[in-house]
């Protein structure tokens, strides 16, 4: 295959150098390679919540610097990003847009307008899969086009043939006449402050964490992931978000060790709820399956449930690690989630609106996925599940590791009584 003068790969989420399959093909095919990211003012204003926003410039500088070390750097630009790309590609006569394909409407609505507005240019639009490990459209039930059942899809996931994990480039040439922009402050994207404890971002950060959890925390994680005062989950769904680490390589490496799959499933999952929003992007408000009864309306009791002080111990210590950290332990996602739909009746939405607030790995198909599972209006098969967020807390959290380690109050007159629930 003969190469190109220039490719432009536009990085969107896969903030990474290493298994990226977009900026891999683009150092292969072509003589010059511009990478660009476009801080999206239509993104920034949906979901610019400032923990992500201080996680992306983390990641951005990170991916900066890896680029520069190889010769590279990032194109930086700010505003519309179909034609801010479209600019670019036409003020360095480049042939060709690289990108990472992606699953939520606004995702597939940007792929086909920058496609029409490339084309219009003379601009080849080539997209690459590197968000999922499988890619969303490559698995089908019989008679479907996508899977709304979690197991048979796991089934068909975990035995399917995987593309090989690529390596970071070694040299990358861009262009001598590229303005290269700068990143903004974190004050110029958001009025916000984010959490006082967030992770650091970037793909050296992300790597050295998959690292520790593979030497370290695999091991023990079936034993331990819903163990909530161990704290023993892998906490790389920012960087997966992100894709600072790629899903592909971290399911490849987690395979060379024999007690993998418990973890392995967990990124099925991923994919599953990736795959579901691909086919069904009007799911991230929609429900999947048609409640019967309606939500309630009570300020005071989502007030109590946003602020932690619903006097659940498993419920509070999650909601105040979420305000802490911009992550929550999975299991007290769950129960946090189980309790404002189930217990208190409040819409789902809500809960999903004030988690993309807050998470760090704030994800529109994992978040709205989750939501709709635990509320019963999405792909669980037991839609009238109930978690009892006692029991959970003596089974999940007995000794209140967890609990004491958020609530300070816990045990002192301070710490509320147990709100009124709906039923």
């Amino acid at each position: 295959m003969s190469k190109r003068r220039t490719v432009v790969v536009l990085f969107t989420r896969d903030l990474r150098l290493h298994d990226q399959p977009a900026l891999a093909a683009a150092v292969e095919r072509s003589d010059r390679v511009i990478p660009l990211f476009v801080l999206d003012d239509a993104v920034l204003a949906a979901f610019g919540a400032p923990n992500r926003i201080a996680f992306l410039l983390d990641s951005l500088r990170d991916l900066g610097s890896s680029l520069r070390a190889r010769g590279g750097a990032i194109v930086v630009r700010r505003g519309n990003v179909v034609g801010e790309t479209v600019r670019l590609a036409l003020e360095t006569d480049a042939s060709a847009v690289f990108a990472s394909e992606d699953v939520s409407a606004y995702a597939q609505e940007r792929e086909r307008r920058l496609r029409t507005a490339l084309a219009g240019a003379g601009v080849e639009l080539e997209v690459f899969a590197g968000v999922t490990v499988v890619p969303p459209g490559d698995l089908a039930p019989v008679g479907g086009d996508h899977f709304r059942v979690f197991t048979p899809y796991w089934r068909r996931w975990r035995d399917q043939p995987r593309r090989d994990v690529l390596p970071a480039p070694s040299s990358i040439v861009l262009p001598d006449d590229v303005k290269t922009g700068s990143l903004p402050e974190l004050r110029e994207l958001t009025s916000g402050t984010p959490a006082p404890v967030l992770p650091s971002g970037g793909e050296t950060a992300g790597r050295r964490r998959l690292d520790a959890f593979l030497d370290g925390g695999l091991a023990g994680y079936a034993e331990l992931a819903d163990d909530l005062g161990a704290d023993a989950t892998s906490r790389l769904s920012p960087y997966l978000h992100f894709g600072c680490v790629s899903s592909g390589e971290v399911v490849a490496r987690a395979l060379e060790h024999p007690e993998a799959e418990p973890f392995v499933r967990q990124l099925c999952w991923r994919d599953f709820n990736h795959q579901l929003l691909a086919a069904r992007p009007e799911l991230a408000q929609e429900d999947l399956r048609p409640r019967a009864a309606g939500w309630r309306e009570d300020a005071e009791a989502f007030a109590a449930w946003r602020e932690g002080r619903t006097g659940y111990t498993v419920v509070d210590a999650g909601m105040r690690q979420l305000l802490q950290e911009g992550f929550m332990h999975n299991r007290a996602r769950l129960v946090a989630g189980s309790f404002l739909t189930k217990q208190l009746g409040i819409d789902w939405r809500r809960g999903a609106e004030h988690f993309f607030e807050h998470l760090v790995d704030g994800d529109v198909a994992n978040n709205t996925g989750n939501w709709q599972w635990v509320a019963g209006t999405g792909t669980d098969s037991r839609p009238n599940r109930r978690l009892s967020p006692m029991r959970q807390a003596q089974r999940f959290d007995p000794d209140e590791i967890y609990a004491r380690r958020y609530l300070p109050e816990l045990g002192t007159p301070e710490y509320p009584e147990p709100i009124e629930v709906a039923a």
